[in-house]
């Protein structure tokens, strides 16, 4: 069984393409999947069910994934927030940590990273703080 089963991942990508391609790989890495294209329906999922992991695309045409970030933070201080992104300066991925993320992947990357990123993020969860 794989280190990443049961691992609930909330998935905002507004590509439906790369939104399909990330349920497919973290899927095949045992991951339980939620994805939505909306940030607002994002924002209504995390208050609704616990996810493990929020995984957020930057530039999104409702909410930016900055904005969604600091929302996430506000309704939730510990689920860890990874950003995979094709902003891929230094200053892109400055502005996210500072909103509260923990990870930033620039897209495309090698999925093997993404399931790795995914499990150094996770494999904290369940253990007191």
């Amino acid at each position: 069984m794989s280190p990443l089963s049961r691992v609930r991942i909330l998935v905002t990508e507004d590509d439906p393409d790369t939104r399909d391609l990330l349920e497919i790989i973290l899927a095949h890495a045992n991951c339980e999947v939620v994805t939505t294209g909306s940030s607002s329906q994002a924002l209504a999922l995390a208050r609704n069910r616990a996810f493990d992991l929020y995984l957020l695309d930057s530039r999104m045409a409702e909410m930016g994934g900055v904005e969604l970030c600091q929302k996430l933070r506000e309704q939730d201080s510990k689920t860890p927030i990874l950003f995979y992104s094709g902003a891929a300066h230094e200053m892109n991925k400055q502005e996210a940590f500072a909103a509260g993320a923990q990870g930033y992947l620039v897209k495309p990357c090698d999925p093997d990273e993404l399931v790795s990123e995914v499990l150094r993020l996770t494999s904290r969860r369940g253990q007191a703080a």
